[in-house]
């Protein structure tokens, strides 16, 4: 299992072939994520004391991308939350986390923001918006995202985002999901 309370240490031999990015089906996978956020948002970069979970995690619904071990889901490495915003047709991603170790495997954050958007856009969302920490800018702009303003946030630079819904279609299977593959693997 992967230690997520320090983001240290990972078998060096365990290498996960295919990752499963899907809405969070399990309790497991639910506790996997909110730990995996801790670890990010309030041990690694220090924006949040303690936890950071909010009230709008009380109607938000969680998406995973998980590896997978013989095919099955196996741990939770990366999650992210969409939610409504207060108008029609409005919708927010937001807590985009990847652990440490699997940044550069299989597109897990690209994935995560595509199946975000992908799902808003299957439940009405007319506009989908993030607030973007700057240094990932570059990957939603790549992603058919546009940038609308600057602003700080919690202390840190961040940008707020449109996602260009056109390059998103409607996923009507959250469950389902999407599957990648390691990088390297075709």
């Amino acid at each position: 299992m992967l230690c997520i309370d320090d983001l240290s240490g990972l078998d060096p031999h365990y290498a996960p072939v295919e990752y499963l990015v899907r809405e969070a089906a399990q309790q497991w996978e639910r506790d996997e994520a909110m730990a995996l956020r801790r670890a990010v948002f309030c041990i690694e970069q220090g924006i949040f004391a303690r936890d950071d979970r909010d009230a709008i995690d009380g109607h938000a619904q969680l998406l995973v991308a998980m590896s997978c071990n013989a095919g099955m889901p196996e741990q939770v490495v990366g999650t992210v939350r969409i939610h409504r915003g207060e108008a029609p047709g409005e919708w927010w991603g937001s807590r985009l986390a990847v652990h440490p170790a699997f940044r550069s495997q299989g597109h897990l954050g690209a994935t995560l923001i595509r199946l975000a958007v992908s799902r808003a856009n299957a439940l009405g969302c007319d506009a989908f918006f993030a607030q973007v920490q700057t240094q990932n800018v570059p990957l939603f702009q790549k992603l058919g995202w546009q940038m609308l303003e600057e602003s700080a946030i919690h202390g840190r630079p961040h940008a707020r985002m449109q996602a260009g819904l056109s390059f998103y279609p409607p996923c009507h299977d959250p469950v389902s999901g999407f599957v990648t593959r390691a990088k390297g693997l075709s």
